[in-house]
C-alpha cells in the first residue's frame, strides 16, 4: 500500500512537471543570473536577469523569475556575480597587421607609413601572413569581448574566410589604393577583386562585405568615385580613412585647396554607406552635414594619440548625435585591439582637452563601444544592444575580482574599471565561442608558434636594403 502510495505521487509530479514544461518554449541557451545591461531605448539594466537564445537570435530578455516561467532550455550559463553586456563592436581596424605589432613606435604618421609599415607590407604581405595575422587578431578579439570588427586590409577574402571559420562577425572591406598593393598591382585589379569579394560573401550569416578605398590622400579623385560607386551597385558598406592627420589635411588643402571631408563632399564621395576612419579635423559645419548624410564615424583615440595625429572633436559629435563608434585602428599603430582600453581613453581624452570633466561622460564611452558602434556600421537594428529579435551577441564579464570591489554603477565599473582579462564568455550569433577564458573555435597555441615564427622573417626582411 505504501510502495502504492509513493508510486502515485511520483506519476503526479511527473505529470504536473511535464504540464508545466509544455507551457514553457523550449530555447537553445539561457543566461541566468547577473546584472544584464541592454543598451536598449530605455537604458535598462535588470538586476539577476535572463536572455533566452534560439539558433542565432534573443527571444527574450528580463528578470530571472519571468524568463524561467516562460522558456526552458538543457543548455545554461550562470552569471551570478557577472554583468552581461551586448558585445563590443570595433568600427575599425587591419587585422592581420597584429603581426607588425610594435616594428615602428613614436613616429609621426607619415614617416610611420612610408619607412616602415609600407615597405614591410611590401616584403611580407601575402595570403598565409594573412591568414595568420588574422586568427592572431581574432583570438584577442574573442578574449577581449568583441564580437563584431571592422576591418580594411588586403587579401581580404582569406580574412572572411578565416572570420567565418572563428565564428566572428566582420564588416569586411578590400583595400583598394593608387599603388601596387600585395593582391592586386593596380587599382583597376583591385576593383575586379573587390566586386569578386562582395558577390561571394553578401548575404553571408557572419561576414558583410565592403569596399574600402584607403584615404583621400592616397586614391585620386574618380578613384574613389567607382569605389563608391561599387558600394551602390551591391548596397554594402564603404570604409575609408577621413581627416585623420595634419598631414591629410595639408595634403589635400595644397592639391584641391580644400578641408579633406569639403573635398570628398564635393566630389561626391560622401555616402550614408561610409564608415569614416578618425574624422579628426572636423569642423561643425562638417559633422552637421556628416549626420545629415548618415556617415558612420569611427573614433580611435589610442592610435591618434600614438601617431600625434590631434583629438577628433568627439563631444560635439555626441552633442550633434553623430553615428559614432569606436575602432582600435590596426595593432601596428596602437599596439592592440583591446576596445577597454578604448573607452577609457575616450572618456579620459576629452575630459583632459576640453577641460571639463563631465564631457564623454562614462554611460556614453560604453555606448560608442556597443549600440553605437552598431549605429555607426548601420547595424543598430540587428546588433549592439540585448533585445528581443536581436541577434545574440552577447559577453559575460566577470565582476568578481578585487578590481571591481567595491561595484556601484555599472557604466563607470565598465569603461573604467573592467579589463580586457575580465571577459568571461564570448557568445556570437548565438554560439559560445569563449567560455570561463578557453576559445573553442581557435588553436592558441598554435596561433601564437605561428605568429612568432612570422615575425622573425619580418624583422629579417626589414634589414635588407631597399
Amino acid at each position: 500500500m505504501k510502495r502504492l502510495f509513493i508510486l502515485s505521487i511520483t506519476l503526479l509530479f511527473l505529470c504536473s512537471a511535464n504540464s508545466l514544461y509544455a507551457k514553457k518554449k523550449r530555447v537553445d541557451l539561457i543566461i541566468r543570473g547577473g546584472t544584464i545591461v541592454t543598451m536598449d531605448a530605455n537604458w535598462r539594466i535588470i538586476k539577476n536577469g535572463s536572455v533566452a537564445i534560439r539558433k542565432n537570435k534573443i527571444v527574450a530578455v528580463g528578470t530571472a523569475r519571468s524568463i524561467a516561467r516562460k522558456y526552458f532550455s538543457n543548455r545554461r550559463i550562470y552569471a551570478r556575480n557577472k554583468v552581461v553586456i551586448p558585445g563590443l563592436i570595433n568600427t575599425h581596424t587591419h587585422i592581420p597587421m597584429t603581426i607588425f605589432r610594435g616594428i615602428a613606435d613614436d613616429l609621426d604618421l607619415n614617416e610611420w607609413l612610408t619607412k616602415y609599415i609600407f615597405p614591410a607590407e611590401a616584403r611580407n604581405v601575402n595570403e598565409r601572413m594573412v591568414r595568420i595575422g588574422t586568427r592572431l587578431g581574432l583570438g584577442e578579439l574573442i578574449r577581449g569581448g568583441t564580437t563584431t570588427y571592422t576591418d580594411m586590409y588586403y587579401f581580404e577574402d582569406a580574412v572572411a574566410d578565416e572570420t567565418s571559420k572563428a565564428g566572428v562577425r566582420g564588416v569586411l572591406g578590400e583595400t583598394l589604393i593608387d599603388f601596387p598593393a600585395p593582391d592586386n598591382k593596380t587599382f583597376d585589379d583591385g576593383l575586379k577583386y573587390a566586386e569578386k569579394f562582395i558577390k561571394k560573401w553578401k548575404g553571408n550569416s557572419l561576414v558583410i562585405p565592403a569596399v574600402a578605398p584607403h584615404a583621400p590622400y592616397t586614391v585620386s579623385q574618380d578613384r574613389l568615385i567607382a569605389a563608391r560607386a561599387l558600394s551602390d551597385k551591391y548596397e554594402v558598406p564603404l570604409l575609408a580613412h577621413l581627416a585623420e592627420a595634419p598631414s591629410e589635411v595639408e595634403f589635400i588643402r595644397k592639391n584641391k585647396n580644400m578641408r579633406p571631408i569639403e573635398y570628398v563632399a564635393k566630389i561626391g564621395f560622401l555616402s550614408k554607406r561610409l564608415v569614416a576612419a578618425h574624422v579628426v579635423y572636423a569642423n561643425d559645419k562638417e559633422i552637421e552635414m556628416l549626420k545629415r548624410i548618415g556617415v558612420g564615424v569611427s573614433h580611435n583615440p589610442q592610435s591618434n594619440m600614438k601617431l600625434a595625429a590631434g583629438v577628433a572633436p568627439i563631444p560635439q559629435m555626441l552633442k550633434a548625435n553623430l553615428r559614432l563608434g569606436l575602432g582600435t585602428d590596426g595593432a601596428a599603430s596602437n599596439n592592440d585591439l583591446n576596445l577597454w582600453e578604448e573607452m577609457d581613453t575616450a572618456a579620459k581624452l576629452h575630459k583632459a582637452f576640453s577641460k571639463d570633466p563631465k564631457v564623454v561622460s562614462a554611460k556614453e564611452a560604453f555606448q560608442m563601444a556597443t549600440i553605437g558602434g552598431a549605429r555607426a556600421l548601420h547595424l543598430e537594428d540587428k546588433i549592439g544592444s540585448i533585445e528581443a529579435g536581436k541577434l545574440a551577441d552577447i559577453v559575460i564579464v566577470n565582476f568578481d575580482s578585487l578590481h571591481q570591489t567595491p561595484f556601484y554603477n555599472v557604466y563607470s565599473q565598465l569603461v573604467y574599471t573592467t579589463k580586457a582579462s575580465d571577459v568571461h564568455t564570448t557568445i556570437i550569433n548565438g554560439k559560445i565561442v569563449m567560455r570561463n577564458r578557453r576559445l573553442l573555435t581557435l588553436n592558441e597555441r598554435l596561433i601564437k608558434k605561428q605568429a612568432n615564427v612570422l615575425a622573425r622573417k619580418v624583422v629579417k626582411s626589414l634589414r635588407t636594403k631597399n
